[in-house]
């Protein structure tokens, strides 16, 4: 609740409770087991802010945060703790200004991101990457700049690595080796972001995270509600998603400094999901989001079961505190109930430790800085309650807001051009002219062998034409021949015969001769 300037948490023995509004970007942390009343304590600070004109967003992994769109219902138990805490007079039952958000796009607008909005460091601690597949990784988003290929979603990234590995003799003279056992792991590591979601995550029209940080028309900020039923099942794509959320905020935002009040708050659900097998880079990734995005006028609230489920080094950066019940049943768990209580600054009145355990539910330990940054001594809290209602949201309320908060841009999926359409038109090309290429050789070699057979066919007519010009020109020798026997015989013939001619004249002639001197 929202007085006098001050986020009004509840009673304690002291009196009010209150959080510094210009102190609640210094982060914070609601723990405790489940069921001890951390909801109902992120929905009262969520109403608080929103009345203070904070935009607030929340993780709403039960599916009862939603109640937030919807005014609360009296009861005797509400009644009571009204009169309780002395808020009868400005308290009211109200629903407040709230905007659906989901990933999976069931109860709430899309909420999506390009791959390159999450960048190659990012997305190689998400996926756990070793440190030559983050090279690699590396590469490829420098090869997609360099070569203007757009990587949108999942499928633009897994296009572009399969081209990379494809061409990966060509670029290594430029950006380096890559090896084709990075790509692969690098494709392996993938699997289970696209299994969890991740292909409905990654694609446009991405969002503006500006459009969270939106005032109604009273000037109470909007309660931006992220269905998250679904998505605290998939830790990887859940990380992706709040990596993202803070690394688009600490570049779209600049620098504020001391503010008197936030710009924006984040409720983080489930947070230990956020860090549950973590790698240390990933770790030293949102410890420094955490660190600095302070600076751009943001606070952080961790939610979750046990303060251990937080590293200590992102432990130390949330300021506020609120700490309900915790069980020790182990050695181990009564280690956590002690070091919870050490993170608090003492208070005489009580022994931490003891009171940890002792707690009811709506019931809390709570340490607050104070407007100066200095924190307070812990209070035995009893929380004040919401003034929204207290369970999920109607579905006709939850379709009213939806088509009422202007935020339909996002409901419609864009298949823009970038990497994978780019990429599949190249290799329609490639194929196209692989094939023109093999026609041509096709038909290259088709000429060449017709050539062959042409000049085969010539030389075999060549010969045949020798073969009978010389088979004519024996035939002619050979009749010239006979004609010149033909001609030697009728010479001889006719020599013969004049010799038989003369023979027969001069043995006439001689006979006659003969006879003339017998007879004389």
């Amino acid at each position: 609740m929202y007085t006098d300037g001050k986020i009004y948490m509840g009673l304690a023995e002291g009196g009010r409770v209150d959080m510094a509004l210009n102190m609640s970007n210094r982060h914070g942390l609601i723990a405790g087991a489940s069921g001890t009343g951390k909801t109902i304590t992120m929905k009262v600070m969520a109403e608080a802010f929103s009345d203070a004109g904070v935009p607030v967003f929340l993780c709403d992994v039960k599916g009862d945060v939603s109640g937030l769109a919807m005014p609360g219902k009296a009861n005797e138990g509400m009644e009571e703790r009204i009169d309780r805490f002395g808020i009868r007079e400005g308290f009211r039952y109200c629903g407040y200004p709230v905007c659906f958000w989901d990933i999976y796009q069931k109860k709430g607008h899309p909420v999506r991101a390009t791959v390159s909005d999450m960048g190659p460091e990012l997305l190689s601690g998400i996926l756990g990457l070793t440190p030559a597949q983050q090279g690699v990784l590396n590469i490829l988003f420098r090869i997609a700049d360099d070569k203007g290929l757009l990587l949108i979603d999942l499928k633009d990234l897994r296009a572009v690595l399969n081209f990379v590995s494809e061409h990966r003799t060509e670029y290594a003279a430029t950006y380096g080796n890559i090896s084709a056992q990075s790509v692969g792991g690098i494709l392996r590591a993938l699997l289970p972001l696209e299994n969890q979601g991740g292909d409905l995550f990654f694609g446009e029209p991405d969002l503006d995270i500006l459009d969270w940080m939106r005032r109604d028309a009273d000037g109470r900020g909007m309660v931006n509600i992220l269905h998250s039923v679904e998505l605290v099942r998939s830790p990887i794509l859940y990380a992706s998603f709040l990596l993202w959320m803070m690394a688009e905020l600490f570049e779209r935002l600049p620098e504020a400094g001391d503010l008197d009040r936030p710009k924006l708050v984040f409720f983080f659900d489930e947070a230990h999901m956020l860090f549950a097998d973590a790698p240390k880079a990933l770790v030293a990734k949102i410890e420094q989001m955490v660190k600095l995005i302070r600076s751009k006028g943001v606070g952080i609230y961790f939610v979750t079961q046990n303060p251990a489920d937080i590293p200590d080094s992102v432990l130390a950066q949330l300021s506020n505190r609120v700490q309900h019940a915790l069980r020790a049943y182990t050695p181990g768990e009564q280690k956590a109930v002690r070091a919870a209580a050490q993170s608090f600054r003492a208070n005489p009145a009580f022994k931490t430790e003891d009171v940890i355990m002792e707690l009811g539910v709506g019931e809390a330990l709570t340490s607050f800085l104070d407007e100066k940054g200095v924190p307070g001594m812990v209070q035995h809290t009893a929380v004040i309650c919401p003034q929204s209602f207290m369970g999920p949201v109607e579905e006709s309320v939850r379709t009213a807001c939806m088509a009422a908060d202007g935020m339909g841009k996002y409901d419609k999926f864009v298949d823009n051009e970038s990497a994978y359409e780019v990429l599949q038109e190249q290799a329609k090309r490639d194929e196209e002219q692989a094939r023109l290429d093999a026609e041509r050789a096709q038909l290259e070699k088709e000429r060449a062998e017709f050539e062959k057979q042409k000049a085969k066919e010539e030389e075999a007519a060549r010969k045949k034409k020798e073969k009978e010009a010389e088979a004519a020109a024996r035939k002619r020798e050979r009749e010239e021949e006979a004609r010149e026997r033909r001609k030697e015989k009728d010479a001889e013939r006719r020599r013969n015969q004049i010799e038989r001619t003369l023979l027969n004249t001069g043995a006439q002639v001689l006979k006659r001769g003969l006879f003339k001197t017998l007879f004389k």
